[in-house]
């Protein structure tokens, strides 16, 4: 139990916490496994976008969370609209029937927005930095 406590993120609104989340959403949303055949990583935006109308509005919903965190770090205006449009436009082609799945195998909303977020991150709090290897 202490170990599952300590994989997750913690619930306060400080940058370093808020990093962890919007990264542990955003490699849900994009990169939880493997497709086999073709050997891509996709997350539930690909899988539930399958789901007509109901998966797009969820992960919507979802990357909408993303913005929201951006917001509790004082990003921009300017960041944030960019960030819901990602979004946005993500949801609007991805609610076409089978044209919308294709794209949401190629367009990744969320990890665009994730590197909006780490470049905001590491130019105003530089502590929260990950080494990954």
């Amino acid at each position: 139990m202490e170990q599952l406590r300590a994989a997750m993120p913690a619930l306060s609104n400080d940058p370093q916490a808020i990093r962890q989340r919007v990264e542990m959403l955003e490699m849900m949303l994009e990169r939880s496994f493997t497709l086999p055949g073709v050997n891509r990583k996709v997350g539930l935006d690909f899988v539930l976008g399958l789901v007509p109308v109901l998966g797009d509005v969820i992960t919507g919903a979802m990357g909408l969370y993303i913005v929201w965190e951006a917001r509790n770090l004082g990003m921009s205006k300017f960041q944030l609209a960019r960030m819901a449009a990602n979004v946005g436009f993500d949801s609007l082609i991805g609610a076409v029937p089978l044209v919308g799945d294709a794209f949401d195998f190629f367009w990744r909303s969320n990890t665009r927005n994730l590197k909006i977020i780490r470049k905001h991150l590491d130019k105003h709090h530089p502590a929260t930095r990950t080494i990954t290897l």
